[in-house]
């Protein structure tokens, strides 16, 4: 984290110089401080954190194609009319224990067209779909994998 503030200091600056060098030193190293006795911040978190981004970068290139997968079948669902609709609520149990992974999870529930997020509780979701086809709540399902991934 402290060496991409750094970075981030000296691209915004635009120019290299001793005191901008300097005071880059001491702001992001004052940053770093303050976040270690506000956050708990250490640069072993960071490499934990760093050692996901794969899983996190696979977890957002999956919903975008679930996102486009469920716009296509609601353009599908919509010209038909009522008739084609079947809305459903659905309760599942995901097995996240963190609740950033649930956060994640929710949200892209909520993101993908058809589809929203009603309850969250601990690991136990209720999801109402315009469909039963929409929601996948088995323990295949690939954004499920990719974020206990992330827990582990």
């Amino acid at each position: 984290m402290l060496i991409l503030l750094f970075a981030f200091w000296i691209i915004l600056n635009g120019k290299i110089t001793l005191e901008i060098i300097l005071f880059g030193i001491g702001l992001t190293g004052a940053i770093g401080a303050l976040s270690h006795l506000l956050f708990g911040w250490t640069v072993g978190k960071d490499l934990r954190v760093l050692g996901k981004s794969p899983y996190f970068a696979a977890f957002v290139a999956v919903l975008f194609v679930e996102v486009i997968r469920a716009n296509l079948y609601v353009m599908r669902l919509v010209p038909k009319g009522e008739q084609a609709l079947s809305p459903v609520l659905l309760r599942f149990r995901t097995g996240l224990k963190t609740r950033f992974c649930r956060f994640l999870f929710a949200n892209s529930i909520t993101l993908t067209p058809g589809t929203i997020t009603v309850e969250c509780e601990e690991d136990r979701f209720t999801v109402h779909a315009l469909s039963e086809d929409l929601v996948d709540a088995s323990d295949d399902n690939v954004i499920l994998r990719l974020l206990r991934k992330m827990e582990a």
